[in-house]
């Protein structure tokens, strides 16, 4: 994912304000009672794009406590004491736990194992307990837990474990004897209570060494050991995913490359490095994760390989190229570990695909599953900033892969944004180099998405294919899932290029998130589905084997110029600025400020520290993030810009904007950002931004630029010191009404998939063009108010069948406003 600090600050966000504003072309507005009509016209006799059986399926990343903490369904927090300042500057390696008496975290000759180098030092007559994640350790009555430790006691001890809340015990305690070196001692308890408040404590009479402290609910997803929590994985598998993308994401491709060991000085920042994950539990190297917490690996390869056979998707691991990405943009030329990483990789694939005899085959064996998984598509790599350092490494890791396993699709990437230099200059090697397969990511506005409909259409057909890895638009807002559903579309009816699509990411825990929007939420105690999740759902239990070749009409489409005010506004970012003038295409003057005297032509947004400082309009905070202030009219069109902006400190550059209709709908000018990396015009719809056009370059501290944008209708030019830098024109619809035809080849379905992304009804012509089919339709809608939000206690955004009695080879259906409706209609 591109997550630098200063790339997520859209992220995480939107406002109220409407989807669909004056800011792009888009529909004329409409009131809930208005209806519009459209026309359908399906050619059943052409041939449309296959569709694979993997078209749709799931990324899994560590984040927002994905992992530990959510799917793995280990409860017991920092089990094996091994949390650091590495993982986290607030943690310690007591961090979840509460000891009474006597308990020292130790790293010494005495530990479990040289892998595992911490554990817990219990004095006699002392006890720790554990407060597991969210508000405690939930548990169920009547339902059981396997309660598991390694321990070690000279001398001889009796543990006594307990579940229990401020309300009292929440099960039997059960005593443990424990003599002698190391062993592992396991006990069972039953809930006789319901809380989501539970702690573990072990108390032990006289002095013990403990590791590996564990908690597992018994009825795990299929019942499988060192397991699933049932209710995500559940979730997970009704999307019925044809693949699974894991382990990253910004896990993979950051970090340091050195294994952990005494050669690397137990490297506590490392990549995600597969060998680190399999093996026993107790075994397993910990590791910081790049999302700021810890990573147990309790669940590793082994289990993400089992996860997908289990839901019958294909595997599709993601190893690192020895090119960090993610804002830390850093290529390794060290050439032994680069051979090593290549072994690893092909390591890797005897493990999935290699006989119990073999070396990893006999380890992935011995986990218990002696048959192989049968890996077919790999990725190197993940979002690399630096793309001719990357693809130089990615070549030698295919050419080494293919040597040895030449039917593996080896997939490479095109950065971190869906446009740009770096995109550009990726595709262009992965063309070149005759790559198989393109992974693609961007994460955008929900505008962006409907005018993007059409984006793969010109792609190259002869060309590497797509493999959509990380997309969504921002928000879990219905108007977001509706933007999401019109680009899907897209995807289907060019299935011929995108051969793969999975929206990012799949899990948030509601108290530990560092990035949305996700598409499936959940806590301690239950979890919910977004209504981005409903919309994945619909299309991938609905796919279909082939497109129907099918064309739909448009929607009447405002299409004036570019209208605002104008803004001044910084990042993490100290600056000034000064002669400020906006200038009508006339010639007359609209606005003028030197700054001679005050700044109350402007209007602040209550972030930042704003001042007029020796003629200068200047912020000097440079922790706060977009400051903006602005001045002028909505109204203003066909106009100059000019201001002078002079760098004091801090991170990026200068963020200049114009088009400002409301706090959530404007253009800016993105000088230096990306940590003063690169320059870009970014558009924002309703407090989301996409990027428009970007190229690098960075903005020095005390030297004062010159800018001026040039707004002539839906035209801008971009100078900066009197040197154009570049232009667009952002004429593009934002399209709400998209529609794709699909045949099911095992029931001869014809399956009609509509989005309305408007607020009037969309009355629709349907010309199914000669079929014969049956007269009725199994109908499944998804509708609700834009702004609808799916929570823990209130979900709008549901599926809805019915069936429809009027089909005909030409028939009229009208879809509901702010929806996406599939017709199953057979054919006779």
């Amino acid at each position: 994912m591109p997550r630098t600090a200063a790339r997520t600050r859209w992220r995480l966000g939107l406002t109220t304000t409407a989807l669909l504003t004056a800011a792009a072309l888009v529909p004329a507005p409409a009131h809930a009672e208005d209806v519009t009509d459209y026309a359908i016209t399906v050619d059943p006799s052409a041939k449309g794009a296959a569709i694979d059986d993997t078209m749709y399926g799931v990324f899994f990343e560590d984040i927002n406590r994905a992992a530990d903490g959510g799917l793995y369904a280990e409860l017991v927090q920092n089990r094996s004491f091994e949390y650091s300042t590495a993982d986290n500057g607030s943690y310690t390696p007591l961090t979840s736990w509460a000891a009474g008496g006597t308990a020292e975290v130790v790293n010494d000759a005495g530990r479990l194992n040289e892998r595992n180098r911490n554990y817990l030092s219990l004095g006699a007559g002392s006890s720790v307990t554990n407060a597991g994640y969210n508000t405690g350790i939930r548990v169920d009555k009547g339902k059981r837990y396997d309660f598991s430790v390694w321990a070690r006691a000279t001398s001889g001890t009796t543990l006594t474990v307990s579940l229990k809340d401020t309300a009292g015990t929440l099960a039997t305690a059960r005593q443990v004897a424990v003599k002698g070196a190391w062993a592992k001692y396991k006990a069972t308890f039953t809930a006789t209570r319901t809380s989501n408040r539970g702690r573990l404590a072990v108390a032990s009479t006289n002095a013990a060494a403990l590791d590996e402290v564990s908690l597992f609910p018994r009825d795990t997803y299929k019942n499988q050991p060192n397991g699933l929590r049932k209710d995500l994985a559940e979730k997970i598998a009704a999307l019925k995913p044809g693949f699974v993308r894991f382990p990253g994401g910004c896990l993979v491709n950051t970090g340091s490359m050195e294994d952990y060991s005494e050669a690397s000085n137990w490297q506590r920042k490392r990549s995600y490095q597969w060998k680190d994950t399999v093996g026993p539990v107790e075994q397993r190297a910990t590791n910081a994760n790049f999302w700021g917490y810890n990573q147990s690996y309790g669940l590793g390869y082994y289990e993400y390989f089992r996860f997908s056979e289990d839901i019958g998707a294909m595997p599709l691991p993601v190893v690192p190229a020895l090119v960090t990405g993610c804002g830390q943009n850093k290529a390794t030329d060290d050439e032994a570990l680069l051979q090593r990483h290549i072994q690893d990789t092909l390591d890797l694939i005897e493990f999935a695909n290699g006989p119990a005899t073999s070396k990893w085959g006999k380890v992935r064996a011995q986990m218990g599953h002696p048959k192989p998984f049968h890996l077919t598509h790999l990725g190197v790599g993940n979002e690399e900033n630096l793309p001719k350092e990357f693809f130089a490494r990615f070549e030698r890791f295919r050419t080494a892969i293919k040597a040895k396993y030449p039917d593996i699709t080896v997939i490479s990437n095109s950065g971190p944004d869906d446009a740009g230099t770096t995109f550009d200059t990726a595709w262009q090697l992965n063309r070149e180099g005759k790559v198989d397969m393109v992974d693609e990511h961007y994460y955008n506005s929900p505008n962006w998405f409907l005018q993007n409909n059409d984006r793969y259409d010109s792609y190259d057909r002869k060309g590497p294919k797509v493999f959509l890895g990380e997309y969504a638009s921002q928000g879990n807002a219905w108007k977001n899932g509706l933007a999401e559903a019109a680009f899907m579309t897209g995807l289907e009816r060019n299935a011929d290029v995108v051969k793969l699509a999975s929206y990012a990411p799949l899990l948030a825990n509601e108290d530990y998130v560092q990035w949305r929007p996700d598409m499936i939420w959940f806590n301690n105690r239950a979890s919910w589905n977004s209504a981005n999740y409903e919309v994945q759902k619909l299309f991938m239990t609905n796919v279909g084997d082939r497109v129907v070749p099918s064309k739909a009409t448009t929607t009447p489409n405002v299409s004036g110029p570019i209208t605002g005010a104008v803004g001044l506004s910084t990042w993490a970012t100290s600056a000034a600025y000064d002669d400020v003038k906006v200038t009508s295409a006339d010639g007359s003057t609209l606005l003028s400020d030197d700054f001679s005297g005050d700044a109350s032509k402007w209007t602040t947004s209550g972030r930042g520290s704003w001042s007029v400082q020796d003629g200068s309009y200047v912020q000097t905070d440079t922790a706060a993030e977009n400051t903006m202030v602005t001045a002028g009219d909505p109204g203003w069109k066909d106009y100059d810009l000019h201001v002078k902006a002079t760098k004091k400190a801090g991170k990026e550059g200068f963020l200049v904007a114009f088009g400002v209709k409301d706090t959530g709908n404007y253009y800016w000018w993105n000088l230096g950002g990306w940590n003063n990396t690169q320059s870009a015009i970014e558009q924002a719809v309703d407090g989301g931004k996409g990027t428009l056009m970007t190229k690098p370059g960075s903005i020095e501290t005390g030297r004062a630029y010159d800018i001026d944008i040039k707004v002539r209708g839906r035209q801008v030019t971009l100078f900066l010191d009197g040197k154009e830098w570049g232009s667009f024109k952002d004429d593009k619809p934002a399209e709400p009404f998209r529609q794709v035809v699909t045949k099911d080849a095992k029931t001869g379905d014809l399956i009609v998939k509509v989005v309305n992304a408007q607020s009037a009804e969309a009355r629709t012509a349907v010309d199914l063009g000669g079929a014969k089919v049956a007269s009725t339709a199994r109908v499944t809608t998804l509708a609700a108010d834009e702004t609808a939000v799916n929570t823990e206690t209130d979900t709008p955004v549901t599926p809805v069948t019915s069936t429809f009695r009027g089909v005909a080879e030409k028939f009229t259906y009208t879809f509901p406003a702010n929806s996406v409706t599939f017709l199953r209609i057979k054919q006779g």
